[in-house]
């Protein structure tokens, strides 16, 4: 599943199912992130105390979700830092395979070069920015629809047309920008944080550790990492930031009964309880396909409510239910050290 953040009232959501700008370096990662913002930001997360237990906590304020300081902040310390899935392996199988997508406000390209390597690029043409390509396909190169400029797979610029008479220019100064890529399993991975950009080898069992924590060595003897296959991808649009969304799944099924009644029939909610079980998992894998679309409309419908109502000026905080709402309330307190930090 990748989240594709829009500032504060759209959010995209892809459900994938499986069985420094340098003048001497042009292609350093040209994008920077100003610090402006860093202060207000700093003391809209201290609004919210992660040590107050959930019994007495208040939750974060509205301006976690509608804050346009904050949402910057959000994107340079967690979508900006570390690795973030984007795509799965079979969609560039083949040598000149790509695709596709944006994180936050960063459009990239991901692709497999004629030698197998894969590589991934800013989807920004280096004269006027126009994108490069869309959705996915196979490519021998990168030729911008807007003047034509081409690059290769290795990021490259091969053609700059209609220049002449241009000075203090080098063709070899003008490659795409790279983002640094890595792959877990069936997951295709992207980093934009500068520090990595400048290390040549990527250690895969570090992408491991730092993408998925202690549950990467959980997950590869299970065999996560080798027998997923890409079964299908939905999109959904929804109009709401997207800690709203994820607040959503970490309610305990505390709106379960309320909200999806068909698929509330099938359930013991008396007993519902947040827990890591495997066999329920699985049991609710298997389960899940008959009425996943209906009960997904119906939480799109939800969050956009509750975006509406965070917005409203009647609203500042709120509360946790603690038998209940404890993922929630873990959830906020993991985003919280991840800010501050």
């Amino acid at each position: 599943m990748t989240l594709l953040l829009k500032p504060i009232t759209r959010l995209s959501l892809f459900q994938t199912h499986f069985q420094i700008n340098n003048n001497n370096n042009p292609r350093a990662r040209a994008t920077s992130v100003s610090c402006s913002w860093s202060h207000g930001a700093h003391k809209i997360v201290r609004e919210f105390d992660p040590k107050i237990p959930i019994e007495k906590a208040i939750t974060p304020p509205s301006s976690w979700y509608t804050d346009p300081s904050f949402y910057a902040f959000e994107l340079d310390r967690v979508f900006y830092r570390g690795w973030q899935a984007v795509g799965y392996t079979e969609q560039i199988q083949e040598p000149r395979d790509f695709f596709s997508g944006r994180l936050g406000n960063v459009e990239f390209v991901v692709c497999r070069e004629d030698n197998g390597k894969i590589a991934a690029f800013h989807n920004v043409c280096r004269h006027h920015a126009s994108l490069l390509v869309s959705g996915s396909g196979k490519t021998s190169c990168f030729t911008c629809p807007y003047h034509g400029w081409t690059y290769g797979l290795n990021g490259e610029l091969r053609k700059a047309t209609r220049i002449s008479g241009i000075e203090d220019f080098s063709i070899n100064d003008f490659g795409l920008v790279p983002i640094k890529v890595a792959t877990w399993g069936p997951f295709v991975l992207l980093n934009m944080d500068n520090e990595i950009l400048q290390k040549d080898n990527i250690d895969t069992d570090n992408v491991a550790s730092e993408w998925l924590g202690s549950s990467s060595e959980l997950f590869s003897l299970n065999g996560v990492d080798t027998t997923l296959t890409y079964v299908c991808r939905r999109e959904y649009i929804i109009e709401c930031n997207w800690k709203v969304f994820c607040d959503n799944y970490l309610d305990g099924g505390y709106h379960v009964p309320f909200a999806h009644k068909g698929l509330a029939s099938g359930l013991s909610l008396d007993s519902y309880t947040t827990s890591d079980d495997k066999a329920f998992i699985e049991r609710s894998l298997a389960d899940s396909e008959k009425v996943q679309e209906n009960t997904q409309m119906e939480d799109i419908r939800l969050c956009e409510g509750v975006q509406k109502g965070i917005e409203s000026p009647a609203y500042s905080t709120g509360r946790y239910a603690p038998n209940v709402e404890k993922a929630m309330h873990h959830f906020h307190c993991l985003l919280y050290d991840n800010l501050i930090n």
